[in-house]
Formats: C-alpha cells, structure tokens, sequence
C-alpha cells in the first residue's frame, strides 16, 4: 500500500513571537527537541509496518523555500517535491497543488495530510490510527483525525462524531466552531467531541473531484498555477498571477463541510478516527509548556535561565542571562533582538503584539537578528545612520550571488577560515586576521573554498543599507 504523506508548511506561528516570525515561523524551528518542527512531522512517520512509505509533497512559503529544502535533506526526505506559494492562500488550495502533483505519479498513492507545525509525542498510536484509517478505506470517503480531549480548550474546532463506522471509527455529525468555555466543558463532559486536528486520510483525485464541485473557482486558479509552474530542482514554481487570483479558504470550509450540508446528495462521505497520541499544534507559548518537561516548581527553562521562588513559568532565553524572581504563570522569552514578557493565560493574545509591530513597520514581526541564507547566515551586529555591522558565516563550498551595490561600500575582516574574495577582475584568496574592501558599484562574490564554516565581519558604510540595494548578477540559487 502506497502512501503519500502531504506537509503544509504556510503558517507564520505569530502567536509564538518572538522566537517565530514571518521569515522563519515556527514549524522550521527545534521548539521540542533536536529536530525542527518539519523536520519531526517527517520522522514520525519512519517504521509504518505494511506501507511503502513515498517521499513527502511540501507546500510551503517561497520566502522559506531554502530553508525548507536542507531541512528535508538533513532528514533524506527529498524526492517528492516542494511546491512555492508565491502568497499564502489557506490549506484548501495548498491541498489541491499537492494532489495535482501527487497525480504526476502514473501509480496510484493515498495521501496523508498533516500540518508541519503540531506535536505528537505517542508515535506508536499514531502509526494504530494511520494503518485504522487505511483499512477503513478511502474510496469516496475522507477520513479525519479527531484529537480525543483531555481538558475544555477553547481554543480548537470540534469534530462531533455521527453513527459508528467499526474499527473505533464514526461518521462526521458536524464540525463545531471554536466554543466559550462552558460550551467547551459540555463537549469533554459528552464524549463524542473530538478536537479538529487537521490531518486527513484521502484519495487526490476525489479531493480534486470535490474542490471542483464546492469551490469551482479555487479549482479553476489553482490548475492553472500548477499547469504553468516551472520545476527547479525539488522546487516546483506555480504561476503567481494565477495562484495570486484564487480564493483563500480551508480545506474544513471549503469541503469538509459542504459535504455535511449535502448529506446523502454528496458522493462523498466523511469519518472521524479518533488519536489519542499526545498531540498539541503548539498554538501558543502555554501549549509548549503543557508538553515539555517541569522542573519540581513546575518551571519549564531553556538557555541561560536563573530562576528563584518562581512556579508554572515558561522562560526561555536565546542570546543572554535571564534572571526572573518571585513570577508565576508567566511566559518570558528573550531573543537577540526581542524580549516578551506576559501572563500565560492570555499567551494567545501574543499575535496582537505582532499584529502591531506589522502596522508600525517593524522589523522584529519578519525576520530575526541572525537571518538564514541558502549559502549561510547573517547578523546584524550594530547598526546606525550610515553604517552597519554584520556578522557573515559562509558554508563549506558555498557562494554568495555575483552582485553590486548603488549605495554601499564594504570592508570584510576573515575571522574564520578562508574566503574566496572577488572584486571586479581580480581574484583573491583572503585568510584569517586579513581584510579587503568592496567599493560601491563594482561586482563583487564571497565564496568559501575551504572544508570548515567561513566567518567573517562586514562592515557596510553609505547613504542607505537596506537588503533592496543587492543587483544579482549570477545566483546559484535562482534568487
């Protein structure tokens, strides 16, 4: 039995600012342990007894398309494309891009649809429900993975379940938006309520089948991305004009409950399979300290953390020493750049500090201090009216673009290694303690020939400094 796991990768993670921004959202970040968030959606699903297992079909962000792919590498899940939203337009249209890819494959597959972005700490009974769901079929039928609940959350949609199906599995009564909090205690106290995780168990072509019926005009926009996209490597470029064009909507609004509201006319059917797993979707800084470790005070510490009289907290700190004294129920994260500091009752309301700094214009909303590069990173370590100060680290055998700039000069100082530096016509190879310099308007490449990482400072000077003021000459990485 072939099965083809779908991974949606377009959400931002605000709520989980600062450490997950626009640039680099959570579900590429290692919030739980080693692996990042993509990283585990993939590797829970190594050892499925009786399942050829085929490479994942991604779906991500163009900005994080590089970032995306050496994550699936270091993981050897590459093969099955990653396909570039050039806008995030929900999961309904990201699923139907997947399906049309899935369906380049001339032998049929069954498609496993998970977001990148959740927990499941209980492997072995996620593998139970996938193989119940296989053998509960998925002719004309889409199979939902319903979250059993273990407390009144507010803040996830319910499934409630219909008439029994066998094998532990039900009908789909009706989809139940997010409830109050008594509304919440009803659905626990019930037992026929399940938290709506968004996972599903389907067939591309019937979900290409259904989309056409109950959201003509997302089929319509979303075939002719797909139809005009250009393949790059594992990269698969839709058409933005077209992708630009279609409606935003779920795959729970655009289909799931049509097909409650059709009852017996729909060709389709829908069941719930209830997963008792340890899930989370990790939704908010107090539902990663729900699943990570306490210590005896019920404190939840990562980096360079001292704590004392505090209980039930959250503190992580990234760059420096956080020392808290006397808190409780709090959240404290402290990032280069950032520090956030709230009840952790009211940890969803994180995205209205986002949603602000997005009106101001800020920085802090999009990208971090240290800034991933398909060839590296950088870091932005002082910066005033006509100057700036970074930090550069260049990959083994990798390169920056051929480039020039209009406004800038550059000093580059080797800390680390050694840089391949070319400047106009010359070429030079520059080691560690020497520097050269980079004049405005003159093509210029780094590149590190060496076999360990290549450090260097940069030190930009001119009357402006923005990102925008890079001319690509040549780009080995198609920017």
């Amino acid at each position: 039995m072939r099965l083809r796991p779908v991974i949606l990768s377009g959400g931002s993670g605000s709520r989980l600012w600062p450490l997950s921004r626009a640039h680099y959202p959570k579900q590429l970040l290692p919030l739980v342990d080693e692996l990042t968030m993509l990283q585990a959606t993939v590797e829970r699903l190594a050892g499925l007894p009786e399942i050829t297992l085929l490479p994942p079909i991604v779906v991500c962000n163009e900005e994080h398309r590089f970032l995306v792919a050496e994550q699936l590498r270091q993981v050897g899940a590459t093969g099955g494309g990653v396909i570039l939203e050039p806008v995030g337009r929900n999961t309904a249209p990201a699923l139907t891009l997947a399906a049309l890819q899935a369906l380049q494959d001339p032998q049929p597959s069954t498609l496993l649809v998970m977001p990148a972005d959740h927990v499941i700490q209980d492997r072995g009974a996620f593998h139970e429900a996938i193989l119940a769901a296989l053998r509960l079929g998925t002719a004309q039928r889409f199979i939902t993975f319903g979250i059993v609940p273990t407390y009144a959350e507010t803040g996830y949609g319910y499934i409630r379940r219909g008439a029994p199906l066998g094998e532990d599995a039900w009908q789909v009564g009706e989809f139940v938006e997010k409830p109050n909090q008594a509304r919440a205690a009803a659905y626990l106290q019930a037992g026929e309520y399940y938290w709506n995780s968004g996972m599903f168990m389907l067939q591309p072509h019937s979900w290409l089948e259904a989309i056409t019926r109950f959201r003509p005009e997302i089929a319509t926009h979303v075939e002719a991305a797909y139809q005009a996209a250009v393949v790059d490597q594992d990269f698969i470029r839709i058409d933005a004009t077209a992708f630009k064009a279609c409606p935003s909507d779920s795959i729970d609004y655009a289909v799931m409950e049509a097909i409650t509201q059709a009852g017996e006319a729909s060709p389709w059917s829908l069941a719930v399979l209830p997963l008792a797993a340890g899930w989370s979707d990790v939704g908010a800084w107090s539902a990663l300290w729900e699943i990570h470790a306490k210590d005896g005070a019920g404190n939840v510490v990562k980096g360079d953390v001292l704590l004392e009289e505090c209980r039930d907290s959250l503190v992580i700190s990234e760059h420096t020493l956080v020392a808290c004294l006397g808190v409780s129920e709090m959240v404290v994260v402290a990032t280069a750049d950032a520090i956030l500091v709230a009840p952790k009752a009211r940890a969803q309301e994180v995205k209205k500090l986002v949603e602000q700094l997005d009106r101001e214009g800020r920085n802090e909303s999009v990208t971090h201090r240290r800034v991933p590069r398909p060839w590296g990173c950088y870091e932005t370590m002082d910066l005033g009216e006509r100057f700036q100060v970074k930090r550069i680290t260049v990959n083994p055998g990798a390169a920056l673009s051929l480039q020039l700039h209009h406004h800038r000069a550059e000093h580059w100082v080797v800390v680390k290694g050694t840089a391949k530096v070319t400047c106009g016509d010359n070429s030079q190879l520059i080691s560690e303690n020497r520097s050269t310099y980079i004049p405005i308007g003159v093509p210029h490449r780094l590149e590190n020939p060496g076999v360990i990482p290549l450090e260097m400072i940069e030190i930009q000077s001119g009357s402006y400094l923005g990102e925008d003021d890079i001319v690509r000459l040549d780009d080995r990485y198609g920017r």
